[in-house]
C-alpha cells in the first residue's frame, strides 16, 4: 500500500521556497545576460550587412525575401519581405559570361555577379550581388587595348602580306592586256588573278573580324547541329585529299548562345588547319561533348605534330608557318571563344599529331527563352 508521505513543517517549508526563489532568480539572470548577449550580436550583424560593399539577399525556405542589406536595396531597390526571389530574377538580363547578369538601372545597366549559399538548415539561403561594372569595363578595355596594341605591331606585316597578293593580281591582269594572248592562256592567267584576289579579300575579311573582336547577332542553336554542319561541310574535302574524317557528338540536345557564323567560322578554320597539315593522307576527328557546364569541341589530327618552342606562338596574329596563310585563322579563333566566355587551347608534341579544344559555356535557361528555343 501507499503510504502519505508526512506533512512538511512550517520551516521545511520556507527554506523551500527560498531555494526555489533563488534558482529562479538566477535563472531570470541568466536569461537577461544571453538576450543582451542575442541583441549585441543582432546589432553587430545589422552593422555588419549594413557595411558590407555586395549586395546580401536573405531568403526563407520558400525562397522569399526575409531582408536585404543597404547595397543589395541600392541595387534593387526597397523589395518588400515575403516577394518571391524567382520574381525578382525576371528583372535579371543574361550576359556572356556565367554567374554574371545585367541589372537594368536608370539610364544604364548595372552588371552583376550572382552567387547563393545555404544559410542554414531551415532550407533558407543567402544571395551574394557583386557589382562588377567596373572590373567588367577594365577587362573590356583592356582586351580591345591589347587587341589595338597588336595590330599596331602588325602594322609592317600587314603591309607586306597585302602587297604580296596584290601585285601578284596586278601582274596577272597586266598579262591579260596583251592582245598577243591566246584564250587558253587568257583564261589561265584570269583564274590566278581571282585567286589572289580572293587571298586578298580572305586576308581583309580576317583582319576585320579580329578587329571587331565581338561576339553580335546572338541566338541559340544546338551543338550537335552544329557538329553535323561542320562535317556536312568537310567531309568532301576530306575526301577529295584522301583523309580519313569523322565526327561524333554526345552532347545531345544541349544549345549554346551566341553568334553561329562566327564559331562555326573559327571550327572550320581549325578543321582546315589540320586538312592542311596532313597533306594527302591521315585522319582528322571532330568530337563534342558536355563538360562541367560547357560544350567541349576538339579538332585532333595525326600530323607531324608542333614543336614545343612553336606552340606559343601560334595564337599570336600574322605569325604562320604555311607560305600561303594569313597568320590570323588562330588568333580569331581565339578572340571568338573569349568573346563567348570561352577558350581555346591545344595539345601537341612532334610526331604524336596535334590537338585542339575549343570550350564554350553552355546556354543558360534565360538565353533559351529569348529566343524560343527549347532544350
Amino acid at each position: 500500500m501507499n503510504q502519505t508521505p508526512p506533512p512538511m513543517d512550517a520551516a521545511s517549508l520556507a527554506e523551500a521556497f527560498q531555494t526555489f526563489a533563488r534558482a529562479s532568480d538566477e535563472l531570470t539572470q541568466a536569461y537577461n545576460g544571453l538576450q543582451g548577449q542575442v541583441s549585441a550580436l543582432t546589432e553587430r550583424l545589422t552593422f555588419l550587412m549594413a557595411a558590407l560593399p555586395a549586395g546580401v539577399v536573405l531568403l526563407d525556405a520558400n525562397g522569399a525575401v526575409e531582408q536585404l542589406n543597404r547595397a543589395a536595396i541600392g541595387m534593387l531597390g526597397a523589395v518588400p519581405a515575403g516577394t518571391p526571389w524567382s520574381f525578382m530574377l525576371k528583372r535579371f538580363e543574361s550576359t556572356d559570361t556565367p554567374g554574371e547578369v545585367f541589372l537594368p538601372q536608370d539610364g544604364d545597366a548595372m552588371r552583376v555577379a550572382v552567387s547563393e549559399t545555404p544559410a542554414d538548415t531551415r532550407g533558407g539561403r543567402i544571395v551574394l550581388l557583386h557589382d562588377v561594372t567596373e572590373a567588367w569595363t577594365l577587362r573590356t578595355q583592356t582586351a580591345r587595348n591589347e587587341r589595338l596594341a597588336a595590330m599596331g605591331e602588325m602594322v609592317a606585316s600587314l603591309a607586306h602580306q597585302l602587297r604580296t597578293p596584290l601585285a601578284a593580281a596586278l601582274l596577272y591582269t597586266g598579262h591579260m592586256a596583251s592582245t598577243e594572248m591566246d584564250p587558253t592562256a587568257r583564261s589561265k592567267v584570269a583564274d590566278r588573278a581571282l585567286e589572289r584576289l580572293r587571298h586578298l579579300e580572305k586576308l581583309i575579311q580576317d583582319m576585320l573580324i579580329f578587329a571587331r573582336g565581338e561576339a553580335l547577332g546572338r541566338e541559340s542553336f544546338g551543338v550537335c547541329d552544329l557538329v553535323a554542319e561542320l562535317a556536312h561541310t568537310i567531309e568532301p574535302v576530306a575526301q577529295r585529299r584522301g583523309v580519313a574524317f569523322s565526327a561524333d557528338c554526345t552532347a545531345g540536345a544541349r544549345l549554346l548562345f551566341g553568334n553561329r557564323k562566327e564559331i562555326a567560322g573559327a571550327l572550320l578554320n581549325l578543321l582546315e588547319n589540320a586538312l592542311q597539315v596532313l597533306g594527302d593522307s591521315g585522319s582528322v576527328e571532330l568530337t563534342a561533348r558536355e563538360e562541367g557546364g560547357n560544350a567541349v569541341f576538339v579538332v585532333q589530327d595525326s600530323g607531324r605534330g608542333i614543336p614545343l618552342e612553336l606552340q606559343a606562338r601560334l595564337f599570336e596574329p600574322f605569325y604562320t608557318t604555311r607560305a600561303d596563310g594569313t597568320g590570323l585563322g588562330l588568333a580569331i579563333a581565339r578572340g571568338v571563344a573569349r568573346a563567348h566566355g570561352g577558350e581555346i587551347s591545344l595539345k601537341s608534341a612532334p610526331g604524336e599529331g596535334t590537338e585542339f579544344s575549343f570550350v564554350l559555356p553552355l546556354a543558360n535557361a534565360g538565353e533559351i527563352d529569348k529566343t524560343g528555343a527549347n532544350p
